[in-house]
């Protein structure tokens, strides 16, 4: 399996206009993308600019088909100007 972990940086006077745009992302990307298996989307609450992913896809195929989706394209046009910050880590499953 191939893991993908994103750690979103934002202002947080956007948060409630990013984590809905996110939440559709993310359930757009587990219903309609056959190859990710799993979307999570983490907050804490004590860091209101920042948010979490942790993406599970059957390989870096998969992968490549979400970032080319036209929902992950209307959510990356839609947040474009609200992020600061972008760290994205790609890691291979080792277990279960």
């Amino acid at each position: 399996m191939f893991v993908v972990t994103v750690v979103f940086t934002f202002d947080p006077a956007q948060r409630e206009v990013f984590l809905p745009l996110m939440f559709e992302n993310a359930r757009r990307s587990r219903e309609d993308e056959s190859g990710c298996r799993h979307f999570d989307v983490c907050v804490d609450e004590n860091k209101p600019d920042t948010v979490f992913l942790y993406e599970l896809y059957d390989d870096r195929a998969a992968f490549d088909t979400h970032l080319e989706s036209e929902h992950f394209r209307k959510f990356a046009a839609a947040t474009q100007a609200m992020i600061s910050g972008r760290v994205i880590e790609t890691w291979q499953r080792a277990a279960p």
